[in-house]
């Protein structure tokens, strides 16, 4: 599962490090939560050069009668994609990634569950994979796009949090995600190695979407410690 999730980083940033041949205005968003709008990054039909989109978070199927169906398709389990009937074709034709700072989990707990911010050892982006949809209004002209990130089984050391995690792929693993040629793109969507994250207890202040401020970010202790 993920939630919610954060990215920090401004457009000609995103744009630089995954190589887009468009910039986009982004403001550093702390709580981002489904339904909100979002940068993805594509491979453009024929060029094949990479592209920035903004989309909306929660995939509603070229053949959906209403965008409803995308509040419950902010998540796509990648063990199943090619079971889903909502997944099958864009796992085919329209798969993305989808930059992050960082993501947020939580530890169940007698008083209601503890927040975890996750982020890179590194400090940098994070690219989950992601699927992505065009879906025309009846009786509109202009497409919505969306998109869901892809979740695989959680690594060892998200497992104590939770079971799940976003599939992140590394930066040599972009290219054959974002090929509509690669057969088998599902190769690549295991749980990431365990070194590459660390997380770090945050305030529940961060449980509130309308919050969105680098407090949801702050460190609940003074030290920026590992989860132990």
């Amino acid at each position: 599962m993920c939630g919610r999730y954060f990215l920090t980083t401004g457009g000609e940033g995103i744009r630089q490090l995954f190589g887009c041949v468009n910039s986009m205005a982004w403001q550093p968003r702390f709580n981002i939560a489904p339904g909100q709008t979002v940068p993805m990054v594509m491979s453009q039909a024929t060029s094949r050069q990479r592209s920035l989109q903004l989309a909306r978070w929660g995939l509603i199927p070229f053949w959906a009668e209403n965008e409803k169906i995308g509040q419950r398709l902010i998540n796509a389990r990648a063990e199943t994609l090619m079971e889903r009937p909502a997944f099958k074709a864009a796992l085919r034709q329209r798969r993305c990634l989808i930059p992050a700072s960082g993501f947020y989990e939580w530890r169940r707990t007698g008083r209601g569950g503890q927040p975890y911010a996750i982020v890179r050892q590194d400090g940098g982006l994070m690219a989950f994979a992601g699927l992505w949809e065009s879906w025309v209004q009846p009786g509109a002209k202009i497409p919505l796009i969306s998109c869901a990130i892809i979740t695989t089984e959680a690594n060892r050391a998200i497992q104590p949090i939770h079971r799940r995690m976003p599939a992140i792929l590394e930066e040599n693993q972009w290219k054959y995600w974002l090929d509509p040629k690669t057969e088998t793109p599902q190769t690549v969507l295991g749980p990431c190695r365990e070194d590459l994250l660390r997380l770090y207890p945050v305030s529940r202040y961060v449980n509130d979407p309308r919050h969105d401020d680098p407090q949801c970010v702050s460190p609940l202790n003074r030290t920026d410690s590992l989860f132990g």
